[in-house]
């Protein structure tokens, strides 16, 4: 599980990068994208299906490196359709009443499933929060006694608890 959660965010930050550059690319060369606003997927889908033109040298390099980067932008789509499933089977098979929780999807319970690592890592409910870094800590000064949020932790972990109190709330 935690190869294809690793992978999914390579896949993640990869395709943004690749959406931000087709975005700049779009919008300093005249292609013919409206691209005042970001992209549609639409907009991606229609890039990718563009032909050679003749043109002149740079605007066809530009429009290829256009159609690549779309191209790319669709492969790792699917991509991610593949690792979502194959992380859906996984933790259904391992924790399924954790996929069952309302706002806990596929890579919501990976997440949580491989911080946890071994039986005896988490002890108590104080453990879980210290790992994640949602324990109070200390910050009092002179007679004042206040508490804030622990900035340490695992910040995957935390940004999963995020995703789920904020499904939870919608709901």
């Amino acid at each position: 599980m935690r190869v294809l959660v690793v992978a999914r965010e390579q896949m993640t930050c990869e395709r943004t990068r690749a959406v931000n550059a087709l975005t700049a690319l779009v919008r300093t060369v005249e292609l013919g994208v409206d691209a005042r606003k970001s992209l549609a997927y639409s907009q991606i889908k229609e890039i990718a299906t563009w032909r050679a033109r003749s043109e002149d040298a740079t605007t066809a390099t530009c429009r290829a490196e256009a159609v690549r980067l779309a191209k790319r932008i669709r492969a790792l789509d699917a991509e991610l359709v593949d690792n979502r499933k194959s992380l859906h089977a996984l933790a259904a098979t391992n924790v399924p009443e954790l996929t069952a929780a309302v706002g806990v999807g596929a890579v919501v319970a990976a997440t949580v499933l491989i911080t946890r690592s071994h039986a005896g890592r988490v002890r108590s409910e104080a453990a879980f929060a210290s790992l994640a870094g949602t324990c109070p800590v200390p910050a009092s000064s002179g007679n004042t006694v206040r508490y804030r949020l622990n900035r340490g932790g695992d910040r995957r972990l935390n940004r999963a608890l995020t995703t789920i109190i904020r499904r939870e709330d919608a709901s």
